[in-house]
């Protein structure tokens, strides 16, 4: 493959393409930017342009794909009819975003965080609690509607969080042994279960336990 020059006209989005393509490969460990550039048909150096390091890449992966994820929950939330059921249904759309993009969601959650290099900007820094915040804010609103007991909204957000993220990694791992709209129909199902039982109990957050650490890569 010939090597292009730095003018490419979309470098950046080019090799994030290429990396999530690797990472799929080879695991978000094991890839390099090298092989990155090579697959995207660049210079060894060309990646320098826009990422210093192996780990600004992974970072602007994962900031990809939680701001993907944030608009999929909003948009798959958004029918509903009531605030218990766009509850259920932004699950369903953290669940279809696992099983869209499973790449982003292992460099997402599977890595520990690296710091913000090459200028990437503050607002980037809490791209990951927005989308934590799409969950909670359904939390609140079913509290405000009665479907959900009142109280710290947070234990039934973390509840809820573990709930359709142990799903994703079961789906997207071959360990459900369902198509993608078995797999969300499902997770529908798991969370009607689920938010039937917290509407009988409160769930108790112990008094150590706190927001995680802004699920994102810095």
């Amino acid at each position: 493959m010939p090597v292009k020059t730095y003018h490419h006209p979309d470098l950046r989005n080019t090799l994030l393409e290429a990396a999530v393509a690797l990472i799929g490969e080879v695991g978000p460990r094991a890839f390099t930017l090298r092989e990155v550039a090579r697959r995207a048909g660049v210079s060894h150096n060309a990646p320098y342009r826009h990422f210093d390091s192996r780990d600004d890449l992974l970072t602007a992966v994962a900031l990809e794909g939680f701001d993907r994820l944030t608009r999929l929950m909003q948009k798959t939330l958004a029918p509903g009819k009531t605030p218990i059921e766009r509850l259920e249904l932004c699950g369903c759309g953290y669940v279809d975003f696992a099983i869209g993009w499973p790449n982003h969601l292992q460099v997402m959650f599977d890595l520990a965080p690296a710091p913000h290099t090459h200028g990437q900007s503050q607002s980037h820094d809490h791209v990951g609690e927005n989308a934590f915040l799409v969950l909670l804010n359904c939390i609140k609103a079913a509290q405000s509607s009665g479907d959900l007991p009142a109280g710290d909204p947070m234990a039934l957000a973390l509840t809820a969080w573990s709930l359709v993220h142990g799903i994703a990694k079961l789906a997207i791992g071959g360990n459900l042994q369902l198509d993608r709209k078995a797999t969300i129909a499902f997770t529908h199902k798991a969370a009607q279960t689920l938010y039937g039982g917290m509407a009988k109990k409160t769930t108790r957050l112990p008094s150590s336990a706190q927001r995680p650490a802004s699920p994102k890569r810095k």
